[in-house]
């Protein structure tokens, strides 16, 4: 490994783990938790540290990592800069930028990618890179922060999607695989763009698209064949499903709270306007998606990615499990009490 990139890397992913226990420090403020030590700048900008700042490194560092040009290193330095500053709480216009400037390399690195190698898996994670630029323009413009959360939401979803579209490829094609995955993204990426002007009809959208794609991902995912292995393989195929169950209760949420809810309570055609923008449902159906959905991918990918990134090797240990059963249990709990109102 050039020593240029031993630089850059290690630093750089020293700096998103860092984000990351920042931004869940901040979560734990909003919860109300009198913890310590962390300013109080990370209470508004939680979604912003653990997406744009933790999630936003570690993504950009991967791309860079893969296409071993070194201006690609630019997006990754560029979110983790961004995270330390809204944690300060320095500028909030300076971040804003500097997460806007993270997304833009990352559509520059995209469009290499994209035009190195056409493909269907290329293009997908290309647009949920586009999802998070536009998100972050929101963001910088002005606009409340709850509407970039959509894009934010859909630059993972798709993201992730479309990594699982490649490993895909491995398999035996099946009739209508690419068709419905193709009907699964465009009716949530649909979802998230007439959000920005009709939100209870976006959400609605979204989250039929989100239930689409977990289905899609339970039935033609590699791993619903690994999972029948042993070992580092099979504990990441339990994480994959695991986070597939999360992202279909998300859309499913999202449904409810868009279209049920707002019949049974008799407010009829008021409810194409009408979106879980706050409280309990919200809560559960964001972190259904960040924390079950998102998290559970991390927990699957980081054996394989970490490596990849570091050129160290990670020995798989039964005790993996312990920190997924974790995962899953606080997720239960968090949408449980969601639901119940507690």
């Amino acid at each position: 490994m050039a020593l240029w990139r031993r630089l850059w890397r290690y630093p750089l992913l020293a700096a998103g783990l860092l984000v990351l226990l920042i931004g869940m420090w901040g979560g734990l403020l909003r919860t109300g938790w009198p913890w310590p030590w962390v300013a109080a700048a990370t209470v508004p900008y939680h979604g912003a540290l653990m997406i744009g700042g933790f999630l936003g490194t570690l993504i950009c560092l991967e791309r860079a990592v893969a296409l071993g040009q070194r201006w690609t290193y630019l997006a990754p330095l560029a979110a983790a800069a961004a995270a330390f500053v809204l944690a300060a709480g320095v500028r909030a216009s300076l971040g804003e930028m500097l997460l806007t400037l993270a997304s833009a390399l990352l559509v520059a690195q995209f469009v290499l990618i994209v035009y190195r190698q056409w493909a269907a898996f290329t293009i997908v994670m290309g647009l949920g890179a586009l999802a998070w630029l536009i998100g972050n323009l929101i963001w910088w413009s002005g606009r409340p922060l709850v509407d970039a959360v959509p894009w934010w939401t859909a630059f993972l979803v798709l993201t992730i999607a479309g990594e699982r579209l490649e490993l895909s490829r491995f398999l035996p094609r099946r009739p209508g695989q690419r068709p419905a995955f193709q009907v699964a993204s465009g009716l949530y990426g649909a979802g998230v763009i007439l959000g920005t002007w009709w939100p209870g009809l976006g959400w609605a959208l979204a989250g039929v698209g989100l239930l689409s794609l977990a289905i899609w991902l339970a039935v033609f995912d590699l791993a619903r064949r690994t999972v029948r292995q042993q070992g580092l393989t099979r504990f990441v195929a339990l994480c994959l499903l695991t986070g597939y169950f999360w992202l279909a209760t998300a859309g499913v949420m999202a449904v409810i709270a868009t279209v049920v809810l707002p019949l049974y309570q008799g407010l009829g055609g008021q409810w194409v306007t009408m979106a879980p923008m706050a409280g309990l449902m919200y809560d559960a159906i964001l972190h259904a998606i960040m924390l079950g959905f998102v998290f559970g991918m991390i927990f699957g990918h980081a054996p394989i990615i970490f490596p990849a990134v570091l050129g160290v090797r990670i020995i798989y240990r039964p005790v993996f499990y312990a920190h997924l059963a974790l995962l899953e249990a606080s997720v239960a709990l968090r949408i449980t009490v969601d639901l119940l109102g507690w």
